[in-house]
């Protein structure tokens, strides 16, 4: 019963803040689904110490949508959509498609890092979170955070410049 009532209590807050993040209801109801599921699988874990039930449920709900958009699901949809989109011009088909290629190199580069940095990267890149709400999420300085997000982006420009994949 308590668990019913957590759902009921968050369900409407959750929603909105997936659908802000991905604009598109149907996906919005399915991710918010799969945190609601993630919080009962792991609700044991959380430490009222740490952080309040809320903070908690939302840093699953962050987590889950960078898993969505590094997912290749995601990549695939999107490179779909865009290559409908520009079928009948097949120089901006060749652009997306040289996008694509050097977004999934990206992805795959930065997948190799510490888990430290890639969690940095994705909160940044994809959720467009400032600096001072990935430290607080993270629980650590904001000064190490951009420290580590701007050696993370010299990383991956130094790695496509040595493959001569970015200009």
């Amino acid at each position: 019963m308590a668990q019913n009532d957590l759902i009921t209590y968050y369900y409407k807050d959750i929603y909105a803040y997936v659908f802000k993040k991905t604009l598109e209801k149907e996906l919005a109801m399915d991710l918010t689904q799969e945190i609601f599921m993630n919080m009962l699988e792991t609700i044991h874990q959380f430490d009222e110490k740490v952080a309040t039930f809320r903070t908690w449920l939302y840093q699953i709900a962050r987590y889950r949508i960078i898993d969505y958009y590094r997912s290749k699901t995601h990549r695939q949809q999107a490179l779909n959509h865009n290559l409908e989109d520009d079928d009948h011009q097949t120089g901006d088909f060749l652009n997306t498609l040289i996008r694509q290629i050097e977004i999934e190199e990206i992805e795959h580069f930065v997948n190799t890092l510490a888990e430290d940095r890639q969690a940095i990267f994705w909160l940044k890149i994809v959720e467009q979170k400032t600096f001072y709400e990935i430290a607080q999420c993270l629980k650590t300085s904001e000064s190490t955070i951009k420290t580590k997000f701007y050696t993370t982006l010299k990383l991956v420009k130094t790695e496509f410049e040595r493959s001569n994949c970015y200009e």
